[in-house]
């Protein structure tokens, strides 16, 4: 997966819709199944806590089906790729520590993925005005351009590729 520039004025237009959506989504969905189904098949004892958590499976799994469905529609595009980024970079959050001791004995796919983990985790946190933890990203890239240095290496996050992971 290649880093690529996002336009954050509109990635975040569009997630903040696409959030809202869910949300109003969900509670009329729920409200207008649930209520349905009540009508339908009244319970004698005043509980419907059942039609309830049917309602809310229901209109989950429709929002589900729905946003799958929309994925590769033009407004999904900046929400769908942070969303694949982040499961990249957990990807590589969950080998880290393997990661870093290949790296420090010059693995050069170790420092590579650890290189594209630093640089998507940069472009996400600028997306996000995640300023505070950027000083220490910067402290850790430096520490990896060294050993990077001390092994004759460039890193480029553009050749990353995920299928090096499973050598980790």
């Amino acid at each position: 997966m290649q880093l690529i520039e996002i336009n954050k004025a509109r990635y975040r237009k569009h997630l903040n819709r696409v959030i809202a959506g869910c949300a109003v989504g969900l509670a009329v969905g729920s409200l207008a199944i649930s209520q349905t189904l009540i009508a339908l098949f009244p319970d004698e004892s005043g509980t419907h806590f059942h039609w309830n958590v049917t309602g809310v499976v229901i209109s989950a799994l429709g929002l589900a089906w729905l946003l799958n469905k929309y994925r590769t529609h033009p407004f999904m595009i900046e929400v769908v790729y942070v969303w694949e980024l982040k499961q990249a970079l957990n990807k590589i959050t969950r080998k880290m520590a393997k990661l870093k001791a290949a790296g420090r004995e010059g693995n050069a796919d170790a420092l590579l993925a650890i290189h594209y983990s630093y640089a998507g985790s940069k472009l996400l946190w600028q997306l996000d005005d995640n300023t505070i933890t950027m000083d220490d990203l910067a402290i850790k890239q430096a520490e990896l351009d060294s050993v990077a240095a001390k092994y004759n290496l460039t890193l480029d996050a553009n050749d990353y590729d995920a299928s090096i992971l499973k050598n980790f």
